[in-house]
């Protein structure tokens, strides 16, 4: 059939994959990963459009003997067809594959990443592995038994004890009807420690988006708790047209932001395809509802708030389970990755609670912020004065100016430059005075961030970080999920991560200085908080 067609053509595109190949590419934007998507759905018959996806990744993992893991959880499960004339396929499109079928992290930049319209980077590759196991049905794969030195065979297969999700079809396929631990009851039961009771399943959709790697970039640093490297992010060249993607941190491993982005979105709209009734929805039209406004008409069910269901989908102690289940997998399946070669049991178990822990709580449990390049900040003016942390107290406030939350990254990241030049150019700032600003949009912005004194409230800018809402409230509040991010997750964070002290201080911008900063209603609200202090002029 055609969509075998499909996978033959890419297989020949694809065999030496990379960057740089001169064939002419669109620019590296979701948009044209979702205009690819809707070219070939028109070109395979509508009963098999959906397994498009299936193909364009496969095809990539085809083209690397390497990767047993994909072949045994997505190749072996995927349709047999036939094939297709080559000259359907535009060049363009030809050259996106070629550039975004795989990520890759090397001499500091990323590669297989796009540019989303929420102004977030996403991995392509993880995104499209959960695509294409969430076609397959929500599947649970019995692990093998005994010892992990014996290699599968040719022929070898492991038991599949989940079929599709037939009766999770007939309720609605939202997210607030899933289950926090996707797996099986006993995952669920067991708690996140080397002691745990050996996991005897995988769930393929979890290992295939994000287990898998979480668990080798733990066993590549076995004797710290935390992993620098996890989440790191990076710079576009350009915004409009962006073709190359630079880390903030040269040394990141694999398991960056754009990864995670991409992982969590595969595995949030995997899960959705799971659970879907037929007939599924084009993909191209299910990704322009997941990167818009929403799928299906929920606003909640958005690329901007992937971390909040996320957290909704697994827990640390299924995604532990399924972390070190994926590493007894691929140890089974390839008994001489050198990662793995004579680890024990109880050593791919603390890889994986440290590799759960570390992404539930400071990857899930963290707001995601955009960081100055991707607001198109212009240079800090003079030389920046360091803060000595961790600082004692949040001071927060609201813009007033910009009046209007700003919901899109269009409008956020340009509410932003206009209060940069406000600050620079009108009041002779070094920079925007805010140390972070918080948008109705889902995303934090980073302002000075966290290492340099901003000018946000007089008199204490050394002595905390300034936090702004875009908007006026002295009449109304911010949206719920931006509260949330200020009340909880980024203090959070920041004592974490040992920017703020455990026992900080959260005041208004009036406590302070006088002004009616940040208005009325915001500020009632902020006096039932945890960490208000009251104190006032």
């Amino acid at each position: 059939t055609a969509v075998q067609g499909i996978l033959w053509i890419l297989l020949g595109l694809l065999l030496c994959p990379g960057p740089g190949t001169g064939r002419a590419s669109l620019p590296l934007l979701m948009d044209s990963v979702i205009q690819a998507l809707a070219e070939l759905e028109q070109k395979v018959p509508v009963t098999e459009a959906n397994h498009t996806v299936s193909v364009w990744h496969l095809s990539a993992w085809d083209s690397d003997p390497q990767d047993p893991l994909h072949h045994f959880l997505l190749k072996e499960r995927s349709p047999k067809v036939t094939k297709l004339d080559p000259s359907a396929l535009s060049p363009e499109l030809q050259g996106l594959m070629e550039e975004v079928a795989r990520h890759a992290v090397r001499g500091g930049r990323e590669y297989g990443v796009v540019l989303a319209p929420d102004g977030s980077t996403v991995a392509v590759e993880p995104l499209l592995a959960g695509l294409a196991a969430g076609l397959q049905g929500h599947r649970v794969i019995d692990l093998p038994l005994g010892s992990t030195a014996t290699p599968l065979g040719a022929g070898d297969t492991f038991p599949d004890v989940g079929a599709e999700v037939s009766d999770a079809r007939a309720t609605s396929p939202g997210l607030r009807n899933v289950s926090p631990d996707v797996s099986s009851a006993d995952v669920r039961a067991t708690s996140p420690n080397a002691k745990a009771k050996s996991p005897t399943t995988v769930d393929s959709l979890l290992v295939v988006t994000l287990a898998r790697d979480l668990g080798l970039a733990f066993l590549q640093n076995p004797q710290t708790q935390s992993h620098p490297g996890l989440g790191a992010e990076g710079c576009w060249d350009q915004l409009s047209v962006p073709r190359n993607f630079t880390l903030l941190d040269a040394e990141a491993s694999p398991v960056t932001t754009a990864f995670l982005n991409g992982a969590l979105d595969g595995a949030l709209l995997g899960d959705y395809l799971s659970r879907a009734p037929e007939p599924r929805p084009p993909l191209h039209h299910l990704l322009s509802q997941y990167y818009g406004a929403g799928v299906a008409g929920d606003p909640e069910l958005r690329s901007n708030f992937r971390r909040q269901n996320g957290a909704a989908l697994t827990s640390a102690p299924a995604l532990t389970q399924q972390v070190w289940g994926a590493l007894i997998l691929l140890q089974r399946l390839e008994p001489a990755h050198p990662q793995l070669q004579g680890l024990s049991q109880e050593e791919l178990a603390q890889a994986a609670t440290r590799a759960a822990k570390e992404f539930t709580e400071a990857f899930l449990g963290c707001p995601a912020i955009h960081p100055r390049c991707r607001w198109s900040a212009a240079p800090y003016r003079g030389r920046p004065t360091p803060l000595r942390l961790p600082l004692g107290s949040l001071y927060v406030h609201h813009t007033y100016l910009p009046a209007p939350p700003c919901t899109t990254f269009a409008r956020c990241a340009a509410d932003m430059r206009s209060m940069q030049r406000f600050h620079q150019d009108t009041r002779g700032w070094d920079d925007i005075g805010y140390s972070f600003v918080v948008g109705s949009d889902g995303y934090v912005y980073e302002g000075r961030g966290w290492h340099r004194v901003g000018a946000h409230t007089l008199g204490h800018n050394s002595r905390g970080f300034g936090v702004a809402f875009v908007g006026n409230y002295t009449a109304e509040l911010p949206a719920e999920a931006a509260l949330r991010t200020v009340r909880d997750t980024l203090p959070r964070c920041a004592v974490r991560a040992g920017f703020l002290r455990p026992d900080y201080t959260l005041l208004g911008h009036r406590q302070l200085v006088r002004t009616e900063c940040p208005g009325d209603a915001l500020f009632h609200q902020l006096r039932s908080w945890p960490h208000f202090d009251v104190v006032s002029l």
